[in-house]
């Protein structure tokens, strides 16, 4: 179960430099949107992922790739493949703030996200001003949205 609340920082407002912080490569591309069925290369690590519908609260199932699995499926994925630079930023109460950095033709586009617990956690949470609008309640900023989005 993924529980998760979304984000639209201002990245000259941001009370740290994502450089100081642990950065991970990611590309993605979308097989399918509804359901989602998602292909990822995380550093060195592929994933073929299935999440079901939900904005907050939704199942993600992860299936592990490897290299050559992935390169052939990536070829076959619908809209543009994403991008970006994901730096993990440790928060309060054991939490992490996951700041995206798009590239390409989504670039400058930054969204942060917060996994959490449970739903508890996740509505009780009461985020800093600096982390901005927050979107997690609109579709428009799924990743599986953004790959189909003409920009």
């Amino acid at each position: 179960m993924e529980i998760e609340r979304k984000f639209l920082p201002d990245p000259d407002r941001l009370p740290f430099h994502p450089q100081d912080f642990p950065c991970r490569h990611i590309e993605q591309g979308y097989l399918c949107t509804e359901p989602v069925v998602r292909i990822r290369r995380d550093n060195d690590d592929y994933f073929l992922t299935y999440k079901s519908k939900g904005l907050m609260v939704r199942e993600e199932y992860n299936l592990p790739l490897d290299q050559k699995s992935y390169e052939h499926l990536k070829a076959k994925a619908d809209g543009r493949i994403i991008v970006k630079n994901r730096y993990v930023i440790p928060l309060e109460n054991g939490l992490f703030l996951e700041l995206d950095v798009f590239k390409g033709d989504l670039a400058p586009l930054v969204l942060a996200e917060i996994e959490f617990p449970d739903e508890s956690s996740a509505r009780s949470y009461v985020p800093p001003e600096w982390l901005g609008k927050e979107v997690t309640h609109s579709a428009q900023y799924h990743n599986s949205t953004l790959s189909r989005k003409q920009v």
